[in-house]
């Protein structure tokens, strides 16, 4: 019998397999995607309450959004949320590892595809989110216009705030490779935000509010309107459909 069996030496995750945008990306490692889960069960716990109350406060003021895609959905962290205050959400992601485990935590609908193609039709969706993923695209325009064409009514986007104490702690840890999650990833603010937007639907009318979060414990506010804070929500609010 061994001499019909060919033996071949291979990779489950071959080395293409872990690159995208001509880079090496964390979702595409084993040894990152398989501690997201913990690391928001950890030390990330509390700030994630806030990030998901500041997206909630910006989100719910359009009543016309009923159904959400989520890009970048990873292990459906925050898709799982979506359902939690009223909305029916989808996700979709590029990394099979990180959808490997989504599709044990979420009973909904995920599909495997990128975020610069989604594979849906005009107005598929209500509203696109994006929650710390946008940060890992090199073409954030194209992304954009590909976000408001499936989604009818417009974009939340959870982003990881370039204005705030910890950038030099982000850029430190990415230096010595302490963190692969910040190593591809590029930080915006409200501001610079909002000038991709413009430039990318500079024929679309549309309304834009945020808000920040990720202050110090110790201090008085934990959401404000000021762009300080580990992240920032910031939603792009369709006017002419």
């Amino acid at each position: 019998m061994s001499e019909l069996i060919k033996h071949e030496t291979f990779e489950v995750a071959p080395e293409e397999l872990r690159t995208w945008q001509g880079r090496k990306e964390w979702f595409f490692n084993r040894d990152d995607t398989d501690h997201y889960e913990q690391y928001y069960e950890g030390p990330y716990k509390e700030q994630e309450v806030w990030q998901k109350k500041t997206l909630a406060g910006l989100i719910k003021q359009d009543e016309r959004v009923k159904t959400l895609l989520e890009f970048g959905c990873g292990t459906t962290r925050f898709t799982r949320w979506w359902h939690e205050i009223g909305l029916e959400a989808t996700g979709g992601d590029i990394s099979p590892f990180m959808l490997a485990q989504g599709v044990q935590l979420f009973p909904g609908d995920l599909v495997l595809a990128d975020s610069h193609h989604m594979p849906f039709k005009d107005h598929s969706f209500d509203a696109l989110a994006f929650v710390t993923t946008f940060e890992y695209y090199l073409d954030p325009v194209a992304v954009i216009r590909e976000a408001v064409r499936v989604g009818k009514y417009g974009i939340i986007f959870g982003m990881m705030n370039r204005n705030t104490p910890k950038l030099i702690r982000r850029r430190v840890q990415q230096a010595f490779g302490k963190n692969n999650y910040y190593t591809t990833a590029h930080f915006y603010t409200p501001g610079s935000l909002r000038d991709l937007v413009a430039e990318a639907l500079p024929d679309r009318k549309y309304s834009i509010d945020w808000n920040a979060t990720g202050l110090p414990k110790w201090f008085p506010k934990q959401q404000w309107k000021v762009p300080y804070g580990d992240f920032f929500a910031f939603h792009v609010k369709l006017l002419d459909v």
